[in-house]
Protein backbone atom coordinates (compact mmCIF):
# COMPACT_ATOMS: atom_id res chain seq x y z
CA UNK A 1 0.00 0.00 0.00
CA UNK A 2 0.91 3.73 -0.86
CA UNK A 3 -0.28 5.90 1.78
CA UNK A 4 -2.17 8.91 0.89
CA UNK A 5 -2.75 10.17 4.47
CA UNK A 6 -2.12 9.70 7.88
CA UNK A 7 -4.50 10.79 10.80
CA UNK A 8 -3.43 10.84 14.45
CA UNK A 9 -4.89 10.61 17.34
CA UNK A 10 -4.06 13.38 20.09
CA UNK A 11 -4.02 12.20 23.93
CA UNK A 12 -2.01 8.52 24.41
CA UNK A 13 -0.83 9.22 20.80
CA UNK A 14 1.02 12.30 20.06
CA UNK A 15 0.81 14.02 23.03
CA UNK A 16 1.66 12.65 26.64
CA UNK A 17 -1.34 15.23 28.88
CA UNK A 18 -2.41 12.96 31.37
CA UNK A 19 -0.77 15.05 34.13
CA UNK A 20 -2.94 17.96 32.75
CA UNK A 21 -6.35 15.97 32.40
CA UNK A 22 -5.93 14.58 35.69
CA UNK A 23 -4.77 17.59 37.27
CA UNK A 24 -7.39 19.53 36.13
CA UNK A 25 -9.81 16.63 37.21
CA UNK A 26 -8.78 16.01 40.58
CA UNK A 27 -8.35 20.01 41.46
CA UNK A 28 -12.43 19.99 40.33
CA UNK A 29 -13.04 16.65 42.34
CA UNK A 30 -10.86 17.77 45.24
CA UNK A 31 -13.10 21.55 44.97
CA UNK A 32 -16.15 19.79 46.10
CA UNK A 33 -14.75 17.32 49.14
CA UNK A 34 -14.96 14.45 45.88
CA UNK A 35 -12.26 11.49 46.31
CA UNK A 36 -9.57 12.33 43.52
CA UNK A 37 -7.67 9.49 41.37
CA UNK A 38 -3.76 8.28 40.79
CA UNK A 39 -2.93 9.35 37.72
CA UNK A 40 -2.64 6.06 36.19
CA UNK A 41 -6.34 5.71 37.02
CA UNK A 42 -7.30 8.55 33.80
CA UNK A 43 -5.20 5.99 31.52
CA UNK A 44 -9.07 4.08 31.73
CA UNK A 45 -11.37 7.36 31.97
CA UNK A 46 -10.08 9.14 28.89
CA UNK A 47 -10.45 8.40 25.12
CA UNK A 48 -14.18 8.96 25.23
CA UNK A 49 -14.94 12.88 25.60
CA UNK A 50 -15.30 14.89 28.51
CA UNK A 51 -18.57 13.58 29.52
CA UNK A 52 -17.35 10.01 29.80
CA UNK A 53 -14.49 10.96 31.27
CA UNK A 54 -16.35 12.91 34.22
CA UNK A 55 -18.84 10.09 34.92
CA UNK A 56 -16.05 7.92 35.31
CA UNK A 57 -14.38 9.76 37.30
CA UNK A 58 -17.00 10.79 39.97
CA UNK A 59 -18.80 8.78 42.50
CA UNK A 60 -22.62 8.00 41.95
CA UNK A 61 -24.77 11.19 42.37
CA UNK A 62 -22.10 13.75 41.60
CA UNK A 63 -23.82 16.89 39.90
CA UNK A 64 -21.81 16.10 36.47
CA UNK A 65 -23.15 18.96 34.44
CA UNK A 66 -21.83 21.57 37.14
CA UNK A 67 -18.46 19.53 37.06
CA UNK A 68 -17.71 19.43 33.68
CA UNK A 69 -17.89 23.02 33.50
CA UNK A 70 -15.60 23.74 36.21
CA UNK A 71 -13.26 20.28 34.54
CA UNK A 72 -13.19 22.67 31.63
CA UNK A 73 -12.50 25.68 33.10
CA UNK A 74 -9.38 24.69 35.28
CA UNK A 75 -8.15 22.44 31.79
CA UNK A 76 -8.31 25.65 29.72
CA UNK A 77 -6.23 27.43 32.83
CA UNK A 78 -3.75 25.16 32.57
CA UNK A 79 -2.61 26.03 29.23
CA UNK A 80 -1.33 22.39 28.34
CA UNK A 81 1.87 23.25 30.87
CA UNK A 82 2.30 19.75 31.56
CA UNK A 83 1.82 18.22 27.69
CA UNK A 84 4.85 17.25 25.84
CA UNK A 85 5.24 15.21 22.90
CA UNK A 86 6.22 11.62 23.84
CA UNK A 87 9.76 11.06 22.77
CA UNK A 88 10.24 10.17 19.12
CA UNK A 89 7.46 12.17 17.99
CA UNK A 90 9.09 14.99 16.71
CA UNK A 91 11.75 12.78 14.64
CA UNK A 92 8.41 10.87 13.10
CA UNK A 93 6.54 14.28 12.65
CA UNK A 94 9.92 15.52 10.59
CA UNK A 95 10.36 12.65 9.07
CA UNK A 96 6.52 12.42 7.40
CA UNK A 97 7.30 16.12 7.05
CA UNK A 98 10.12 15.34 4.48
CA UNK A 99 7.89 13.12 2.22
CA UNK A 100 5.43 15.69 2.33
CA UNK A 101 2.82 12.69 3.69
CA UNK A 102 -0.63 14.40 4.37
CA UNK A 103 -1.25 14.75 7.70
CA UNK A 104 -4.48 15.09 10.33
CA UNK A 105 -5.30 15.15 14.01
CA UNK A 106 -8.77 13.29 14.68
CA UNK A 107 -9.58 13.28 18.26
CA UNK A 108 -12.20 12.65 21.00
CA UNK A 109 -11.18 15.63 22.89
CA UNK A 110 -13.46 19.09 22.76
CA UNK A 111 -12.69 20.79 19.41
CA UNK A 112 -10.95 24.19 20.92
CA UNK A 113 -9.15 22.18 23.04
CA UNK A 114 -8.09 19.90 21.04
CA UNK A 115 -6.87 22.58 18.30
CA UNK A 116 -5.34 24.78 21.27
CA UNK A 117 -2.89 21.75 22.31
CA UNK A 118 -1.83 20.94 18.64
CA UNK A 119 -1.02 24.50 17.88
CA UNK A 120 0.59 25.16 21.13
CA UNK A 121 2.85 21.98 21.36
CA UNK A 122 2.56 20.58 17.86
CA UNK A 123 2.38 23.91 15.87
CA UNK A 124 5.77 23.80 13.44
CA UNK A 125 4.32 20.68 12.15
CA UNK A 126 2.16 20.75 8.77
CA UNK A 127 -1.07 19.10 10.08
CA UNK A 128 -3.37 20.09 7.27
CA UNK A 129 -6.82 19.37 9.29
CA UNK A 130 -7.03 19.22 13.32
CA UNK A 131 -10.43 18.06 14.44
CA UNK A 132 -11.74 17.49 18.06
CA UNK A 133 -15.66 16.44 19.16
CA UNK A 134 -17.83 18.90 17.08
CA UNK A 135 -21.52 19.25 17.58
CA UNK A 136 -23.63 16.77 15.59
CA UNK A 137 -20.50 14.61 14.29
CA UNK A 138 -20.16 11.57 16.03
CA UNK A 139 -17.45 10.82 18.21
CA UNK A 140 -15.05 8.06 17.74
CA UNK A 141 -15.21 5.02 17.28
CA UNK A 142 -18.57 6.27 14.54
CA UNK A 143 -15.84 6.69 11.44
CA UNK A 144 -17.82 9.88 10.26
CA UNK A 145 -15.27 12.13 10.95
CA UNK A 146 -12.11 10.08 10.14
CA UNK A 147 -13.73 9.39 6.66
CA UNK A 148 -14.51 13.36 6.09
CA UNK A 149 -10.59 13.71 6.84
CA UNK A 150 -9.70 11.58 4.63
CA UNK A 151 -12.15 12.93 1.51
CA UNK A 152 -10.58 16.24 2.78
CA UNK A 153 -7.43 14.92 2.03
CA UNK A 154 -8.15 13.21 -1.16
CA UNK A 155 -7.19 10.57 0.18
CA UNK A 156 -8.81 7.10 -0.21
CA UNK A 157 -9.83 5.36 3.40
CA UNK A 158 -8.10 1.76 2.05
CA UNK A 159 -5.18 3.81 1.49
CA UNK A 160 -5.53 6.31 4.85
CA UNK A 161 -3.61 4.80 7.88
CA UNK A 162 -5.07 5.67 11.37
CA UNK A 163 -2.80 5.76 14.34
CA UNK A 164 -3.52 6.20 17.92
CA UNK A 165 -3.27 4.25 21.70
CA UNK A 166 -6.78 2.92 22.28
CA UNK A 167 -9.39 0.33 20.75
CA UNK A 168 -11.89 3.15 19.88
CA UNK A 169 -8.96 4.16 17.51
CA UNK A 170 -8.30 0.40 16.13
CA UNK A 171 -12.32 0.29 16.22
CA UNK A 172 -12.68 3.54 14.18
CA UNK A 173 -10.10 2.33 11.65
CA UNK A 174 -12.10 -0.36 11.26
CA UNK A 175 -15.42 0.84 10.44
CA UNK A 176 -13.72 3.35 7.88
CA UNK A 177 -11.68 0.98 5.94
CA UNK A 178 -8.46 2.02 7.17
CA UNK A 179 -5.17 0.41 7.95
CA UNK A 180 -4.57 0.97 12.06
CA UNK A 181 -1.94 1.30 13.53
CA UNK A 182 -1.84 0.86 17.70
CA UNK A 183 0.88 3.25 19.55
CA UNK A 184 2.00 0.46 22.97
CA UNK A 185 3.42 3.93 24.53
CA UNK A 186 0.25 5.10 25.09
CA UNK A 187 -2.74 5.59 27.27
CA UNK A 188 -3.45 1.47 27.43
CA UNK A 189 -0.68 -0.33 26.19
CA UNK A 190 -0.58 -3.46 23.55
CA UNK A 191 -2.69 -5.65 25.29
CA UNK A 192 -5.48 -3.76 24.52
CA UNK A 193 -4.73 -2.97 20.84
CA UNK A 194 -4.06 -6.71 20.43
CA UNK A 195 -7.16 -7.39 21.66
CA UNK A 196 -8.87 -4.64 19.27
CA UNK A 197 -7.60 -5.86 16.13
CA UNK A 198 -4.70 -3.68 15.55
CA UNK A 199 -3.10 -3.76 12.11
CA UNK A 200 0.49 -3.24 13.39
CA UNK A 201 1.35 -2.22 17.11
CA UNK A 202 4.57 0.15 17.22
CA UNK A 203 6.71 0.14 20.27
CA UNK A 204 8.60 3.86 19.12
CA UNK A 205 7.44 6.55 17.00
CA UNK A 206 9.94 6.05 14.24
CA UNK A 207 8.46 2.19 13.78
CA UNK A 208 6.38 3.55 12.12
CA UNK A 209 8.85 4.65 9.13
CA UNK A 210 9.50 0.85 9.38
CA UNK A 211 6.23 -0.68 8.22
CA UNK A 212 6.18 -0.12 4.48
CA UNK A 213 2.78 1.90 4.48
Amino acid sequence: MRCQAIIFDLDGTLADSLADIAGAMNEALAARGLPTHPLDAFRHFVGEGIENMVVRASPAGTDIGTLITDYRARYAAREDAETTPYQGIPALLDALAARQVPLAVLSNKRDDFTERLVARVFGRWPFRLVRGERLGVPRKPDPTAALDLARALDARPERTVFVGDTSIDMRTAAHAGMTSVGCAWGFRGRAELERAGAHHIIDAPLELLELGL
